[in-house]
């Protein structure tokens, strides 16, 4: 009997988190708005896509609110996060925080495109418009085409190695 690789066991999916682990990876925020109420998710899995048209890509759980407000909502900012911003981001990666309220407690300014929250703690952020969702697995990835950029003042990096998060400078 082969063992079918798409049907990974326990110890496979554990193996494989840590190995992914390993990499160190940037830490963003993706914030949307669905109807009244703001959305927000941590990401580490992002890139720059394309220069011309300017484009960028996020994973994003195929079960999570975030999920559920691109499909009504095609509009939305990934934050770059620094130093300073490191206690948002996890607060934005803590499994079942409240839906309601959980920019409360978080310093934003609303996207001129968007609508979507640009935080205060962020060294940079981009509003886009979702050209593309790609099913991936337990992730879609979302292709957004950029329709602003917003540069800050630089401070050190924040990004996610081994289920942490580390500044760099």
């Amino acid at each position: 009997m082969t063992h079918d690789p798409d049907m990974p066991t326990e110890e496979e999916k554990d193996d494989f988190r840590r190995t992914m682990g390993r990499l160190a990876s940037g830490v963003c925020v993706v914030t949307a708005r669905w109807g009244a109420m703001d959305h927000a998710m941590t990401a580490t899995a992002v890139a720059s896509v394309s220069l011309e048209p300017r484009m960028i890509m996020f994973a994003v759980h195929i079960d999570s609110r975030m999920r559920d407000a691109l499909e009504v909502n095609d509009k939305w900012a990934l934050n770059i996060m620094g130093e300073s911003g490191q206690a948002d981001a996890q607060w934005l990666a803590t499994p079942g925080r409240p839906i309601i309220g959980q920019l409360d407690r978080i310093k934003f300014e609303r996207g001129e495109v968007s609508s979507a929250a640009i935080l205060t703690k962020a060294v940079a952020a981009l509003e886009c418009k979702t050209e593309h969702i790609y099913s991936a697995g337990d992730h879609d990835l979302v292709v957004g085409r950029v329709l602003k950029t917003y540069l800050k003042e630089p401070e050190p990096g924040l990004v996610h190695r081994n289920s942490e998060f580390f500044v760099v400078p």
